[in-house]
């Protein structure tokens, strides 16, 4: 069966808006992009996109599926069974896609409970996102993430952690460079892993060809894990100027993640623990000012939310959107870091754009996202979403009695 989008824009996910193009779907892909006038006499279903923009689907490069959002996750996340958390987890990766979000980057799970999630949405048995999974995060004793991470000291203990997430089934490796705000007891600021830990474990992840990931948020943090090779600085509070000049030179992604930090001190007096709240409003700021300066360094850019921790809820990512060019990127720019560039940084070769070939993942919006970022950023301005060609359920509830 054949599908036409045509009457409204074209978002390729490369920067380009352009009228007048028609786009055809047939089965689970994009088989045409063209102007309209190509498609004269098409007799299969047309989508009237008429003052609506055609864009693909958005990808959020940081989310945990196992966390609802609650004002302290790790509350519930110990409590519930194996199976609840299954269950949880499928939940909130469908309600990423009912609200925009084709595909995602898990950052870090629970005992590998999150793997059966990403294997039943990615063959296609449960209508969801794409899915990449990291695995349990590696994580030095008493470090940040310690109550579901892999604790590994020392470059021979980093190694055998790596090895240990490739053999459960990881798609990319998690390595925890500093402290945290969601961690009693660390700093944001302080390097928890050594250049040497660092390079141990990112060089035996690409060893085995794969990706790797970096919570890094204090400076120094954040070097030992660009110079050991990373592919994405996770946060960035305290990015300096010698950072940004070798993440630019290494093309390393920054993932901002600047919805975990607005959520939080919005909702400070809503039972979230004193010493998140503290750290939260401690480093905003700062915070703000390293995406600035990245950004305007030429650094690339890819959208990640911390879905799941406090108040920071599944099925409303693509708000990132807004807090992007609120922080000062360009609507174009952080519509990129939500598509194409999201796309590169996870490896979906097929995702991410709107050409030939591409698979249909698609989000229709009204309006014109470049002119009001709020058209793609607000889910109440969605239109409709597409998952491999097929229609999400756009009566679906998302988050309801959650956080």
């Amino acid at each position: 069966m054949a599908t036409l989008f045509l009457g409204g824009g074209v978002f390729d996910g490369r920067g380009t808006l352009e009228d007048g193009l028609g786009v055809l779907v047939e089965a689970a892909a994009i088989a045409r992009v063209a102007p309209a006038a190509e498609f004269d006499g098409f007799d299969g279903e047309t989508v009237d996109t008429t003052g609506r923009t055609l864009m693909p689907g958005l990808i959020d490069c940081h989310v945990h599926l196992c966390m609802a959002g609650a004002a302290d996750p790790w509350v519930p996340l110990a409590k519930a069974t194996p199976g609840e958390i299954v269950v949880t987890a499928l939940t909130l990766a469908r309600d990423n896609l009912a609200g925009g979000i084709t595909a995602v980057r898990d950052c870090g799970g629970k005992d590998y409970l999150e793997f059966a999630v990403r294997d039943a949405c990615n063959a296609g048995t449960f209508q969801g996102p794409t899915i990449r999974a990291a695995g349990r995060m590696i994580c030095m004793t008493g470090g940040h993430g310690n109550r579901i991470g892999r604790i590994a000291d020392g470059p021979d203990q980093v190694v055998q952690a790596v090895r240990e997430q490739i053999h459960a089934g990881c798609d990319f490796v998690k390595i925890m460079a500093t402290g945290g705000v969601m961690t009693p007891g660390v700093n944001p600021e302080d390097a928890h892993y050594s250049a040497a830990e660092m390079a141990a474990g990112v060089g035996e992840a690409k060893r085995f060809h794969r990706r790797t990931a970096s919570h890094a948020q204090g400076t120094e943090g954040i070097l030992n894990a660009v110079r050991a090779g990373i592919n994405s600085i996770e946060h960035g509070f305290f990015m300096s100027d010698d950072c940004v000049a070798e993440m630019v030179a290494a093309g390393v992604y920054l993932v901002p993640t600047i919805a975990a930090l607005k959520n939080i001190v919005a909702n400070k007096r809503n039972g979230i623990p004193a010493y998140v709240v503290e750290k939260a409003e401690r480093v905003a700021e700062a915070h703000r000012a390293s995406i600035r300066r990245y950004y305007e360094g030429g650094g690339q850019i890819a959208m990640g939310t911390d879905a799941g921790t406090p108040f920071n809820l599944h099925g409303r990512n693509a708000a990132e959107l807004g807090h992007m060019v609120e922080y000062g990127i360009a609507a174009r720019d952080a519509l990129v870091a939500a598509t194409g560039n999201a796309a590169d940084l996870l490896d979906l070769a097929d995702e991410g754009e709107i050409a030939a070939g591409k698979r249909a993942d698609l989000l229709v919006v009204e309006g014109n996202p470049l002119d009001d970022i709020q058209a793609a950023a607000d889910p109440a301005r969605h239109v409709a979403v597409y998952k491999r060609g097929a229609l999400v359920d756009a009566r679906r509830p998302t988050n309801v009695g959650r956080a």
